[in-house]
């Protein structure tokens, strides 16, 4: 087990060397690329619940998609992470306006507040149709690597029990992410599909 979190750990350092390395204009412009796979996608277009995330400065933006899938209608949910373990919702937002109100975390990104429980949390509800994935690193078999504290893993577990089965998953990916093979254990879950620019 060691063996395989120093493996993680040295590749999390390598994905983020190469990462830091891109400047701010590369990654708006892969970021778009990205985005426009998104909007055009099938399973993006048919679904009526999705999760995103708000994006982080080493992370595909997801500004032009979130604008996106309010204009077509669609509900959408946003990660709340709890600090101290690996548990994670899935919370509505309302509005693009909405994501202007809430508070920062010590991780720089915006989630809604834990004692806010005027929101619907999405498996509390109808479930999820598609799920984009934040991540470190990602191979093309479906491998991820997260940051190690297994929020998606743990959430799609839930998912699976609660939710009647796994959503479809789509990671959102700069193409400096892309590794030859990532390494996983049992808990990791595999996702359907990576977008980059390929």
């Amino acid at each position: 087990m060691s063996a395989l979190r120093a493996a993680k750990q040295t590749l999390r350092k390598e994905i983020k060397r190469r990462v830091a390395a891109l400047g701010g204009p590369e990654k708006d412009r892969q970021s778009a690329v990205v985005s426009h796979k998104v909007v055009t996608h099938p399973r993006y277009l048919a679904c009526r619940r999705i999760a995103l995330f708000l994006s982080m400065d080493d992370e595909v933006r997801t500004d032009d998609i979130i604008a996106d899938a309010f204009r077509r209608g669609k509900s959408c949910f946003i990660p709340r992470y709890e600090r101290h373990s690996s548990h994670m919702d899935m919370l509505k937002l309302h509005s693009i306006d909405d994501i202007h109100t809430l508070p920062l975390t010590s991780w720089n990104i915006r989630q809604p507040a834990d004692d806010d429980h005027s929101r619907e949390e999405a498996l509390s509800g109808g479930g999820l149709d598609l799920i984009l994935m934040p991540g470190l690193g990602f191979d093309q078999a479906g491998r991820r690597l997260g940051r190690g504290k297994g929020f998606y893993d743990s959430y799609l577990e839930r998912c699976m029990r609660l939710g009647g089965g796994k959503p479809y998953t789509i990671a959102l990916a700069f193409k400096e992410q892309l590794c030859e093979q990532i390494p996983v254990d049992a808990n990791d879950v595999l996702i359907d599909e990576v977008l980059y620019e390929d």
